[in-house]
């Protein structure tokens, strides 16, 4: 696991009392949250803590406590939109996933009570392995090796979707008909609120997909952001895909929207800079 940022000093408090003498609301509050292990039977003693991942939604962070390393998810500081950073839905998803045989971390305890750290957050098993990015490892940087990674992701995609989402708990966590025309109603609208200038293609493919939406196939559990940058492989030889992680976008729907994302996001070399790559890497 990797950061990609460092702790501010306002970050970690130890009590609701520091918490209220400092300007900015902190996001851990770290003695309940120890309280909260405790009754959890979540490691034993003082937290060593540091942000993981890029931050550039849920805050992320790496947790030692004792011989237990552990992860807590929590959403962005301040007032947040309506099921924006939703961070007990994203619990709910992978604590259903994971026991059904998807590739997920483990959910140890989620904690609804804001009074705790002042927002909601869940706690999961930490996952060992290397996130790819820009570089391979070492050890998986070979044309076999590659081509394993490859099939690896979409293996894991491929169970995903076989997940029974309702034997494993997940009725209600989406409308099953519909995705489609909701996605393209939805990114319409959004491209209508915050365009800058008028962009007469964006209208052409708006008006050709309202034309020619396709027929999806029966509803599966969608992930809604996957891609390489969201997934975690072992960084030994052979290639193995052992999580995939950042659940917050999932719903159930047509999973072909995660095939055609990922097929999106997908790089080759020679391909120009500036792309949906280098934007979300």
């Amino acid at each position: 696991m990797s950061s990609a940022h460092t702790l501010a000093q306002d970050d970690l408090v130890r009590t609701h009392e520091e918490a209220a003498a400092q300007e900015r609301e902190p996001l851990l509050v770290l003695e309940p949250l120890m309280a909260f292990l405790d009754e959890h039977g979540i490691g034993s003693g003082e937290l060593e803590v540091a942000p993981i991942g890029d931050g550039h939604s849920n805050h992320t962070f790496l947790v030692t406590r004792g011989d237990r390393r552990f992860v807590v998810r929590r959403p962005p500081r301040g007032e947040l939109p309506p099921s924006a950073h939703d961070v007990l839905r994203e619990a709910r998803v992978i604590g259903a996933v994971g026991p059904a045989g998807v590739r997920a971390p483990a959910v140890l305890a989620v904690g609804e009570d804001t009074s705790i750290i002042g927002k909601p957050f869940f706690v999961m098993d930490a996952v060992d392995g290397v996130v790819i990015t820009d570089t391979v490892p070492a050890a998986l940087d070979s044309p076999e090796q590659r081509r394993a990674l490859s099939f690896e992701l979409v293996d894991a995609l491929v169970e995903l979707h076989a997940c029974d989402w309702q034997a494993a708990g997940l009725e209600g966590f989406g409308k099953p008909t519909g995705y489609t025309e909701r996605q393209l109603k939805r990114f319409i609208g959004l491209w209508e609120i915050n365009k800058t200038r008028e962009i007469p293609e964006v209208e052409r493919v708006g008006s050709w997909l309202k034309e020619n939406l396709p027929e999806s196939p029966t509803a599966t559990i969608v992930h809604g952001d996957f891609r390489v940058g969201n997934v975690m492989y072992e960084d030994g030889a052979p290639a193995r895909l052992n999580a995939i992680l950042d659940w917050e976008m999932s719903t159930i729907g047509d999973p072909l929207a995660d095939v055609g994302y990922l097929c999106m996001m997908w790089s080759e070399a020679g391909d120009p800079s500036g792309g949906l790559f280098d934007l979300n890497s």
